[in-house]
């Protein structure tokens, strides 16, 4: 080890700035991920993607760090201090950066999972790469000068993962929720800031130095201010959504509007008219059930809120017994203030809907599953222990219906849910709209699974036009279980997303 030992830092400090930086580097990478579900979607790929990115960040920082730890301590801080300021104006500016090149990347790069990398790597590698920077320079400063420097290294190494699990906990529970994406990234460009400027203390910075550190950090401190003030991107950033309501109508006496979710549509309502969809899956989900339930009144129970069109359909009917889970509290709050929802007209459980469903002791007489949207697929809502639980808990002549999307061109994902949902049900039919697919046409799909077969083959409903939906032939379904020999899917591996393709499904 070379250079001289001072200046010789108090240990206590050294580990409290390796887990302070630590625990900074994890919170970006979390709000990473709440940041740009708004343009790509919060999925498996994203998430992927995120990770790979800051991790390639860390690693480049690192590697960087290691080479300028071998330097004198104090010229090292000073670059460890440098590489802070950095970071600072890198995190700050990352919200601008995002807001300015989503449109762009995703205008040009139709691939899902090419437009998720491209849009995580030109946000948040330079954020990471600073930040990786000063881990191994505050190490190696640790250690110098002491007697027990293999000890000083095992605590700068757990201060880091420390670090790290306070950062996801404080990331998770506290900033995204409490703060926000935007001011989250503004705290935590604060905190390199400071950082870098405890960093050139200990390095005995000079007054050009201070100065230069200075002018830089109120670079970051405008960038931090203008990305608040920009017009937020979601009406409400809950803990698990960027929400937002679109009006469609420009009539304010009969207005129409979309809740997305992210960047997905999950519903579309009419104030004067609850009863009619605007969607092939709500037209489905709404008339199928209705049609294998006749005339009587039923039970059921709905996977997802969404906007609740066909929960606030169902209650204008007058059915009766009708339970939600719905996992986002936020959700609800806005279905009720734009959707015109009426929480009393049924039972919401703010529960993941397997979970509220396992807990249920009565049966239904109609499950709902409308959980299938674009790349984010909840995979533990389409396998053969979830559609047993379904099974367990419909009424002797009750019937499930999910909805589905999936290539036309393909229909992997299609064998391999209806092949599972037969594993358990002695019935499932494949409905969509009546017309012959167009070449690499995503199509949607609603399957219906029960004990028996419905007594018609197609039915008519508007959405908001008059359209014509009808069931699949049994021999044309057999044919394509028979080409593609699908999997069950189940609670170990459910590879929806691998199934459906990586087709330019992002919008």
């Amino acid at each position: 080890m070379t250079g001289p030992t001072s200046p010789h830092a108090p240990l206590w400090l050294m580990i409290l700035l390796q887990a302070t930086v630590s625990a900074a580097s994890m919170v970006v990478e979390i709000v990473a991920g709440r940041m740009i579900a708004p343009y790509v979607g919060m999925s498996l790929y994203t998430w992927t993607a995120i990770i790979a990115v800051v991790l390639a960040g860390l690693s480049v920082g690192h590697s960087w760090g290691g080479r300028f730890a071998a330097l004198e301590t104090g010229r090292a801080l000073r670059r460890a201090a440098w590489c802070m300021v950095a970071a600072a104006v890198a995190t700050a500016g990352a919200s601008l950066l995002l807001r300015s090149t989503a449109g762009p990347v995703l205008g040009a790069l139709t691939h899902p999972l090419a437009a998720i990398t491209a849009i995580s790597s030109l946000a948040f590698f330079l954020p990471s790469l600073f930040a990786g920077v000063p881990a191994p320079i505050l190490s190696v400063a640790a250690m110098r000068g002491r007697e027990k420097s293999e000890q000083a290294l095992g605590a700068m190494f757990a201060a880091g993962a420390v670090g790290a699990i306070a950062g996801t906990l404080l990331a998770g529970f506290l900033f995204v929720a409490w703060l926000g994406s935007v001011a989250s990234l503004t705290v935590i460009a604060a905190v390199y800031a400071v950082s870098a400027l405890v960093c050139l203390g200990l390095a005995g910075g000079s007054r050009g130095q201070w100065a230069t550190a200075g002018g830089t950090l109120a670079l970051a401190l405008l960038l931090g201010v203008s990305a608040l003030r920009l017009p937020a991107v979601c009406d409400r950033e809950s803990s698990y959504f960027c929400i937002r309501t679109v009006d469609l109508s420009e009539d304010t006496e009969a207005p129409v509007r979309l809740m997305v979710l992210d960047h997905l549509a999950h519903g579309i309502s009419a104030r004067e008219d609850p009863r009619v969809m605007f969607t092939d899956h709500t037209a489905m989900l709404d008339a199928l059930p209705r049609m294998r339930m006749g005339d009587r009144d039923f039970t059921s129970f709905h996977i997802g809120g969404g906007s609740y069109s066909v929960p606030r359909a169902w209650a204008d009917r007058g059915i009766t017994g009708i339970t939600v889970a719905e996992i986002d509290p936020e959700v609800t709050v806005r279905a009720v203030a734009d959707f015109w929802f009426d929480t009393d007209t049924v039972t919401v459980l703010h529960r993941d809907a397997r979970t509220a469903l396992r807990d249920s002791a009565a049966p239904y007489d109609v499950i709902i599953g409308d959980a299938f949207t674009d790349i984010a697929v909840p995979e533990h809502l389409v396998t053969r222990e979830f559609f047993q639980l379904v099974r367990d808990r419909l009424a002797p002549d009750g019937v499930f219906a999910m909805n589905l999307i999936d290539s036309t061109d393909r229909l992997d994902a299609l064998a391999a849910i209806v092949a599972t949902l037969r594993a358990v049900f002695p019935s499932v039919e494949v409905w969509t709209e009546a017309r012959p697919p167009q070449p690499g046409e995503r199509r949607i799909f609603v399957l219906l699974a029960g004990a028996g077969d419905s007594q018609v083959s197609t039915i008519t409903t508007r959405a908001p036009q008059e359209i014509r939906f009808a069931a699949l032939g049994p021999e044309f379904i057999d044919s394509v279980l028979t080409a593609k020999d699908p999997m069950i899917l189940t609670d170990d591996h459910a590879p929806v997303s691998r199934l459906m393709g990586l087709d330019p499904v992002i919008d």
